[in-house]
């Protein structure tokens, strides 16, 4: 998709989310979804269960009363993964809410797997 210079990036995010929405229903229809949500200062990751429509696990930088960064993104990764292997969840599809891949949601992303649980 050729980037276009008359949507500001608020909408990219939207293209992307969407892309990526249509994606994981597609692919991912009985998976647990984890979601990555991001904000100006917090980052929040959610395990959801979409076939009841509600939240399983859920960690945030708001837990921790500190701001986002790459290492409280790594810390919120670990804490939802050894709470997943609490619950015998091993499997998730990743959903980074039109984020891109990079920075803060990957650094959780990593801290994820190395834990152990597989996208």
């Amino acid at each position: 998709m050729a980037k276009k210079t008359s949507i500001n990036r608020k909408q990219r995010t939207q293209l992307r989310h969407k892309r990526i929405t249509n994606r994981l229903k597609q692919t991912a229809n009985s998976k647990l979804r984890l979601v990555v949500s991001k904000s100006n200062k917090h980052l929040i990751a959610q395990i959801i269960d979409d076939t009841k429509g509600h939240t399983i696990i859920c960690c945030s930088s708001k837990q921790m009363k500190k701001h986002a960064n790459i290492a409280i993104a790594k810390q919120i990764g670990v804490d939802i993964a050894k709470k997943a292997i609490e619950k015998n969840i091993k499997e998730v599809a990743f959903d980074r809410g039109g984020n891109k891949y990079h920075g803060q949601i990957k650094a959780l992303a990593d801290a994820v797997r190395e834990q152990g649980i597989k996208f």
